[in-house]
């Protein structure tokens, strides 16, 4: 995968294979312009239902990928696969362990060219992804800042995912964040129910994550397309 593939992207639609959602909705999400659909979540999620989805995808010519949260539920014939680094997790398992794992199993069937790494900083403690991984969530904007810093100057990971996950994060921040970032893609999810939140954070970010408002408001969800590439 090169940067350049990872600079077009501007929104991506993120579908959860523990939620509910008709083959119908997963055909209009696929064509509605999306550049990519990225199917992924944090609890509950299997191989099958994982497999299904990406059957559904595989229908049409969007491009898919497989957000790695659970060893059991990876599935072959996806794009590209984005492997989550939590770095402001207290749980060392979502630092270093699981990944250890992964390619104690896996290592050597590995095709890299299709993995890309996602350090991510999740903010809203009330999240199922802030309590799974323990991450600490009682940071400023400095604190914030450092660990975007980690991500792009020290590590030079190609996506830095701020990570607000059902509630919608400061714009401010955001700004910020994309002033000080210099190699990084800047990823954002999280609580974005409106078209004027849409194009706020995409001001900032190079990607929009659209996930929950797809099982809370389907047609507002697929509005968010058009207004975020008119950006």
């Amino acid at each position: 995968m090169s940067g350049q593939w990872l600079s077009s992207l501007k929104h991506m639609f993120k579908l959860d294979p523990n939620r509910p959602i008709t083959e119908e909705q997963v055909k209009q999400l696929c064509e509605s312009g999306t550049d990519a659909i990225l199917i992924g979540g944090t609890l509950g999620i299997t191989y099958d239902d994982t497999a299904q989805l990406l059957r559904w995808v595989r229908k049409y010519s969007a491009t898919v990928l497989q957000e790695v949260s659970d060893l059991k539920a990876i599935v072959p014939g996806f794009d590209y696969y984005f492997i989550p680094f939590v770095v402001n997790a207290q749980n060392p398992d979502w630092i270093l362990n699981i990944h250890q794992k992964a390619l104690k199993m896996y290592g050597e069937l590995i095709n890299w060219n299709q993995v890309f790494v996602e350090g991510y900083v999740v903010l809203n403690q009330q999240s199922s992804v802030a309590k799974l991984t323990e991450s600490r969530t009682d940071l400023d904007l400095e604190d914030v800042l450092a660990y975007a810093r980690i991500v792009d100057q020290m590590l030079k990971l190609p996506i830095l995912y701020i990570e607000y996950s059902g509630a919608y994060g400061n714009p401010d921040w955001l700004k910020e964040i994309k002033n000080i970032v210099q190699q990084s893609k800047i990823f954002y999810g999280g609580g974005i129910d409106s078209i004027e939140k849409s194009v706020e954070m995409s001001q900032y970010a190079d990607t929009i994550i659209i996930g929950n408002l797809i099982y809370e408001d389907f047609e507002l969800a697929m509005k968010t397309v058009k207004n975020i590439n008119e950006v």
